[in-house]
């Protein structure tokens, strides 16, 4: 997978390396994470890394990507680009980022990052959907200058706050 770097961060594929797959565990371990996913991933963090590196392997405009900050340190946490459930090839942008990765702008420069390769590469718009309540990630939205779409439930089986981003002509 492509690596992309910025001013303070790196983003490359996940690995199984242990250190990887333990800070996934962790990420994906915490009540105040998942509980604005869902709920934990609903297989072992080692296939779901697999499953990423499959995805990016058979498109590699997709992807999720680990956000490592520049200056060392164990990754912030997951920035995504990936088809939207149910849909008819709309495409989200999504972040995970561990607690202590908080309120550092990670979020927004790494998913500015995939959504500007996203639009080099063709990709016309990009969504992304937020549980209603979490207003770092809409504030996110704002900060990636994308239109809120109101509540929608197109997507997954539950009502999220949309948003979307057009690609510059």
């Amino acid at each position: 997978m492509e690596v992309l770097c910025t001013a303070r961060l790196r983003l490359r594929a996940w690995t199984t390396e242990p250190g990887d797959l333990a800070r996934l565990t962790d990420l994906y371990g915490r009540p105040e994470v998942v509980r604005w996913l869902g709920g934990p991933p609903s297989v072992p963090v080692r296939e779901l890394v697999e499953r990423w590196q499959r995805v990016h392997e058979l498109d590699p405009l997709h992807g999720c990507w680990a956000v490592d900050p520049v200056d060392g340190g164990a990754p912030a946490g997951t920035v995504l680009l990936k088809p939207l459930p149910n849909g008819v090839g709309e495409v989200e942008v999504g972040w995970h980022l561990h607690p202590d990765s908080w309120g550092h702008g990670y979020a927004t420069e790494a998913a500015r990052t995939v959504v500007d390769r996203a639009f080099d590469g063709g990709l016309p718009e990009v969504y992304a959907v937020v549980r209603p309540g979490n207003d770092p990630s809409m504030a996110v939205c704002r900060r990636l200058g994308m239109t809120p779409l109101g509540r929608l439930r197109r997507w997954y089986d539950v009502e999220l706050e949309a948003f979307r981003l057009v690609a510059p002509e």
